[in-house]
């Protein structure tokens, strides 16, 4: 191989560090396993289809969300606001109580999966794993929406993150 062809592998260091240099929407994803709810924080996600509509969120395979979203089927996506900082904060730790992670933060069971929903959210979605795929160390889980809803006329702005900080990209 010449050193003008690409190995195929790159540092896992300058990957992220690259990686991080895209701006994304912070959402929170949560599922129902034997009636326990489980959140994580998630950026990687994204629409796919209109038609039907179709999204996909990338699920660490070492975290246990993961097994919690493929035994359920059911999800939901919660998009949050610029002031929901501390919400993204406390579902991106690993580690924390399973059962009292929601304590203090409002949400709502979505109408046809009962999965939780962020309260003040700049919109949240209900989804039906449509198919998932390997993805390297994460589960790609691509989502047929069931139901969604928005935060409401207000716009105060997204919750953003980019070269390793939350920002806030403001509303109108």
């Amino acid at each position: 191989m010449s050193s003008t062809e690409p190995s195929g592998s790159v540092p896992a260091a300058e990957f992220r560090a690259a990686l991080g240099r895209f701006a994304s929407g912070i959402t929170i994803m949560s599922t129902l396993q034997d009636g326990v709810a489980h959140a994580m924080t998630a950026n990687a996600f994204t629409s796919v289809s209109l038609d039907p509509p179709l999204v996909l969120v990338c699920v660490d395979k070492g975290v246990r969300m993961h097994a919690a979203v493929l035994d359920c089927g059911y999800w939901a996506i919660s998009v949050l606001a610029a002031e929901q900082q501390p919400v993204a904060e406390r579902f991106a730790r690993s580690g924390r109580d399973l059962y009292s992670q929601f304590d203090g933060i409002a949400t709502t069971a979505g109408p046809k999966t009962g999965c939780a929903t962020v309260d003040g959210a700049l919109s949240w979605l209900e989804c039906r794993t449509w198919a998932t795929y390997d993805g390297g160390d994460h589960t790609i889980v691509v989502g047929e929406v069931l139901s969604l809803g928005t935060g409401g006329p207000d716009d105060p702005g997204a919750l953003l993150y980019s070269s390793g900080h939350y920002r806030k990209l403001p509303g109108n």
